[in-house]
């Protein structure tokens, strides 16, 4: 190949080098960077459809988890979010603070995520209880060596269910009580005896690969379901971005919903 053949191949690829990198440099410029607070109970589900979010989009999520309480008190006191996910009433309280605070108005609506049940767990290699109707539970729940629960939403619903089977002073003596749902269910993985753990069955299921049993749902009679559902700049000092609207648009798709569901997460209804 002549010199001057060589030259113009030379040319030509630089050509195409800075083809790509421009085309890269467009790319990168066009990514966001999405903040989201979301509930724990769900994080079973919300973590690899978040990723895929961000494989495919090109986009960066920055996720943080929080109690449905913790969430309500962390936007009151002025931290700002891309995207909430959190249970209607929350989101209902937040509307209402936007609204306080003449906000703009949000691009998106709200988008359902699922509801999430409450589960009863045991250590690994324990027996099971029988959770079949109210009455088998209570008997479960007095033989017992502990029993351990959030002070979220599944554990004030649990303390109605000790309140209706009328053994809340029993209970209350073999109680280990803490703020999240995690850590109730890495208690009980460490755990011995007979020990009860209650919490969100999604929490419940993130462990199951190191041996966490769930051991079931609480009767249908005592069962309780937490809704959540996504919504865009609820705190926010400015209407959603493009990148807001297309995260919740991919939360509400088809691919994701069945995710959702695989992780404990049943459809809203």
């Amino acid at each position: 190949m002549s010199i001057l053949k060589l030259a113009a191949h030379a040319r030509k690829c630089t050509r195409a080098l800075g083809a790509l990198l421009l085309a890269g440099s467009a790319q990168a410029a066009l990514a966001a960077d999405i903040s989201v607070l979301s509930a724990g109970a769900i994080e079973p589900g919300i973590r690899p459809v978040l990723a895929a979010f961000e494989a495919t989009s090109g986009h960066h999520v920055r996720l943080t988890f929080a109690t449905a309480p913790q969430i309500r008190q962390r936007i009151e006191a002025g931290a700002a979010f891309d995207v909430v996910i959190a249970p209607p009433a929350v989101l209902d309280a937040l509307d209402a603070l936007a609204m306080a605070s003449k906000r703009p108005a949000d691009k998106a609506q709200r988008v359902a995520i699922g509801r999430v049940g409450v589960g009863v767990a045991v250590r690994p290699g324990a027996q099971l209880p029988d959770l079949s109707s109210a009455a088998s539970l209570k008997r479960e729940l007095l033989a017992a060596n502990s029993l351990v629960f959030n002070r979220a939403s599944t554990g004030a619903h649990f303390e109605t269910v000790l309140k209706t089977l009328g053994i809340e002073a029993q209970a209350a003596a073999k109680t280990t009580r803490y703020p999240d749902g995690a850590s109730v269910m890495e208690h009980v993985l460490n755990g011995s005896g007979r020990e009860l753990g209650v919490g969100a069955i999604t929490e419940i299921l993130l462990l199951r690969d190191k041996g966490l049993q769930l051991a079931g749902p609480l009767p249908p009679e005592l069962q309780n379901f937490t809704t959540y559902a996504a919504v865009a700049a609820v705190a926010a000092p400015a209407p959603a971005s493009d990148a807001t609207v297309a995260l919740l648009s991919h939360l509400g798709s088809a691919a994701t919903q069945a995710g959702f569901v695989a992780a404990g997460i049943a459809p809203d209804r």
